[in-house]
């Protein structure tokens, strides 16, 4: 990486880069040059290159050498919605390849205000620190204090200690599931943000950093032109208001999508056995109207963001009355709803607290639970296993006490703290049948993809443990698997190029020309939606080379058996899922310029997307 050797002004960004060496306990700064910013822009972009650069494929992700990258974005505390989003970008946990997650909140607006656009975290400190970002200075200080406390607590008692009021700071931490490395733990900033995909929190744990924490600084950003990025922020309010997700995604966020996703079959119910829903009347409860009706909704916006899905949310009602809550997404009650068997939405509420206090990424989360259920169903375990604890379906105080025991690393937890993939393994006994994941050991989002094939083929081919792809449609019959490859290709890069802004993905679903725009605004560059779409290409193929150099295959770009299982009943009974999938990634590594037999991005791809350097590490 070509660096500059002193700060530069730079519209749109502080223009500074914080690297923190864990093991020296030294900080220095460094400054990208403008040539590096416009080739990756921030965000994933930036998250992308220093990982390729600096972070040997051959090394494991605890070793100290791997990097836990923290980046902003041009757009990151300016006036467009959501601009407070950071991503982190590591060598993760679950498919020992490249990671990029993204948490929203308000971290990423203060650390620009700080004077920073990304911190780089490299070596690992021989006792729990965390770091506090104030008045231009980074200090690393003593957490052992802080050690097994939950991601709520360690948020309140750093303000506390350093004596700022809760909007006056930004702490992004782990709990204990980090501290003990558990695979899929996650880092949450602002108590109910997180950037979880493949094991961030695992990572961070592993450096023995506990949180860090950012103060509301005195700076601001420099924008080429203000007024047009006023204009454009009214513009994106407005579009998602009255756009073609309707006034339901401004209102409500993901939260009405239970419902839609049952109708379809998409909504995984107890470990993908059935797509039936057992009790319609309680499904009602999973609605917007109920939950906003019921639980006391107080809202919590994100940074610059107008949108009304954050909320905080108290329990009223049944055994868990008084519990306060960051209200759920769709994919937070998936996981602790239908997915594990339960019905209930109070407790399902309750249960998300849980997940986030301890630091899990909920996703991976539900998935491991619902393995475990399942195997104990059918007597694969039994409760001299797992400690006594009656793991039925449904059964929420077991699941509570089985993720304190996943957090902890204690007895049969410490199993299942390893991920469904390599839980299974561990467990045999035919488990491996019906665990949901990839081959290259990452889990789906909150559904069931068998309902949703667009997304599962993104999910199979994806680079970085989570999704790549912008899905536009859910393909009606299994068979139509040229327009599945079609969603892929057209959609990729779109949502790379968004990670790159520091922007909240769903406060600005606009047209990439939109965003294109607002780059050129904010830092004055001739930047045009060609462009936004050749800086979302180049992340992918980097980070595809990235993967194939770490050992990813082709052959691990598929389900596992009950990933890529038939439906048995519901909304797509009999569907075969993917049974062209040969064909489909034949025509969609054609499509995307790679090499059919491998996968790997051909030299001319490499070429035309400004990564010539690469060629010679693959081929």
């Amino acid at each position: 990486m070509d660096t500059a050797k002193e700060e530069m002004k730079q519209y749109g960004y502080a223009g500074k880069i914080l690297r923190v060496d864990l093991t020296t306990g030294t900080t220095k700064e460094e400054f990208p040059g403008e040539d590096v910013l416009r080739k990756w822009v921030g965000g994933a972009g930036l998250g992308a290159m220093y990982l390729y650069d600096e972070v040997s494929p051959d090394i494991d992700c605890f070793d100290p050498e791997n990097r836990l990258i923290f980046t902003t974005g041009p757009l990151a505390g300016t006036r467009i919605p959501g601009g407070g989003t950071f991503s982190v970008s590591t060598k993760g946990c679950l498919t020992n390849g490249a990671t990029s997650s993204q948490a929203n909140g308000f971290w990423g607006a203060y650390l620009k205000f700080s004077g920073l656009d990304g911190i780089i975290i490299q070596g690992a400190s021989d006792k729990f620190v965390y770091i506090y970002i104030h008045d231009g200075t980074a200090e690393i200080r003593d957490a052992t204090h802080l050690v097994g406390k939950d991601t709520w607590e360690t948020d309140e008692l750093i303000k506390e200690e350093l004596g700022y009021k809760k909007t006056e700071m930004s702490v992004a931490a782990i709990g204990p599931t980090g501290e003990n490395l558990v695979k899929f733990a996650a880092i949450v900033a602002d108590r109910g943000h997180v950037a979880g995909h493949n094991g961030t929190g695992a990572v961070m744990g592993s450096k023995k950093l506990k949180a860090i924490a950012v103060a509301r600084g005195k700076n601001r950003v420099s924008l080429s032109d203000p007024d047009k990025i006023s204009e454009l922020s009214r513009e994106i309010v407005d579009t998602i208001k009255n756009g073609r997700m309707g006034s339901n995604l401004y209102k409500y966020g993901t939260l009405g999508t239970y419902q839609m996703v049952e109708k379809t079959g998409a909504l995984p119910i107890k470990n993908y056995t059935t797509n039936i829903y057992p009790d319609n009347e309680k499904l009602q409860q999973f609605t917007p109207e109920y939950i906003r009706g019921r639980f006391n909704p107080k809202h919590t916006p994100c940074w610059a963001c107008q949108m009304k899905h954050c909320h905080e949310s108290t329990i009223t009602e049944g055994p868990y009355k008084g519990i306060v809550v960051e209200e759920p997404e769709f994919e937070c009650l998936s996981a602790m709803g239908s997915q594990i068997g339960n019905m209930e939405v109070a407790s399902a509420m309750m249960l998300t607290n849980v997940v986030d206090r301890l630091g899990f990424e909920m996703n991976e989360t539900g998935w491991v639970i619902g393995l475990a259920m399942e195997c104990y169903e059918k007597g694969l375990i039994t409760k001299g296993d797992t400690g006594g604890i009656e793991l039925n379906w449904g059964n929420v105080e077991a699941t509570r006490e089985i993720l304190h025991k996943i957090a902890h690393r204690d007895g049969f937890g410490d199993i299942l703290a390893e991920g469904v993939m390599r839980a299974a393994r561990i467990i045999g006994k035919g488990a491996t049948e019906f665990a949901v994941h990839t081959l290259k050991g990452n889990t789906p989002r909150g559904y069931d993809h068998r309902g949703y094939l667009t997304e599962m083929f993104d999910k199979l081919t994806s680079n970085t443990g989570t999704l790549e792809s912008r899905p536009v449609g859910i393909v009606s019959t299994g068979n139509e698997w040229q327009d599945t490859v079609e969603v892929a290709t057209s959609g990729k890069g779109r949502m790379s190029f968004e990670d790159t802004l520091g922007t909240c993905r769903f406060a600005t679903l606009v047209e990439m020309k939109t965003l294109a725009e607002a780059v050129q605004a904010a830092t004055g560059w001739e930047f045009t939606e060609d462009d936004a779409q050749i800086v979302g290409l180049r992340i992918v193929n980097l980070l595809r080379a990235y993967n194939y150099r770490c050992g990813h295959t082709r052959e691990m770009e598929a389900p596992s058996p009950r990933y890529g299982s038939t439906p048995v009943d519901g909304p797509v009974a009999g569907r075969e899922v993917l049974p062209e999938l040969k064909k489909m990634l034949d025509d969609y590594y054609k499509r995307m310029g790679w090499d059919i037999t491998t996968g790997k991005p051909l030299p001319e791809t490499l070429t035309r997307l400004g990564l010539k350097s690469v060629i010679t590490d693959i081929w």
